[in-house]
């Protein structure tokens, strides 16, 4: 039998400057989803909560609140490149390009600018780009940030709850 684990991040040595990561699924994003997010951040703002209000601005209808959406294509990103994280050290640019609305859906991509081993050795730090992208094409959000990521030989395994052997050890 052969076990097959769904890689979560990457050490180090698998980041190549210029690769790109195209993250998957996507999320349409709900009305009760950016409501919640305004409630859970105390963003009060009208634009995001008031129908009627939301129609008199220049957008015409509500707009997600910018923060979400960062919040979900930083959480896209996080399988493909800092799942392996031994820290998030910086987010060096954030823009909101165009406006998202409720029924949006969006998807990510990160591109792999520069990597750089540290004086420890047993890590590095990744400088990425991220991009979200709405059903149009059109991009909605972008930032550059900097992750630490452990190198393969000091990366920490899978910690388990469980015996992980025992768990198929009937099946064998």
């Amino acid at each position: 039998m052969t076990v097959h684990e769904r890689p979560f991040g990457r050490t180090y040595e698998e980041f190549e400057v210029g690769d790109v990561y195209r993250h998957w699924p996507g999320k349409t994003i709900t009305e009760y989803d950016d409501h919640l997010f305004c409630m859970i951040t105390m963003n009060h703002h009208p634009l995001h909560t008031n129908e009627w209000f939301a129609e008199q601005a220049p957008q015409g209808r509500n707009v997600v609140v910018g923060n979400l959406v960062y919040s979900l294509v930083l959480g896209m990103s996080v399988p493909d490149v800092s799942g392996q994280a031994v820290a998030n050290l910086e987010v060096e640019v954030l823009k909101h390009s165009k406006p998202t609305f409720h029924g949006d859906t969006i998807h990510a991509e990160t591109r792999v600018l520069d990597k750089k081993l540290t004086s420890k050795g047993d890590r590095g730090i990744v400088s990425v780009e991220t991009k979200g992208i709405n059903q149009h094409g059109d991009e909605v959000c972008y930032f550059r940030r900097k992750v630490m990521v452990w190198t393969q030989d000091a990366a920490p395994g899978r910690p388990r709850p469980y015996d992980v052997e025992a768990v198929w050890a009937d099946e064998a």
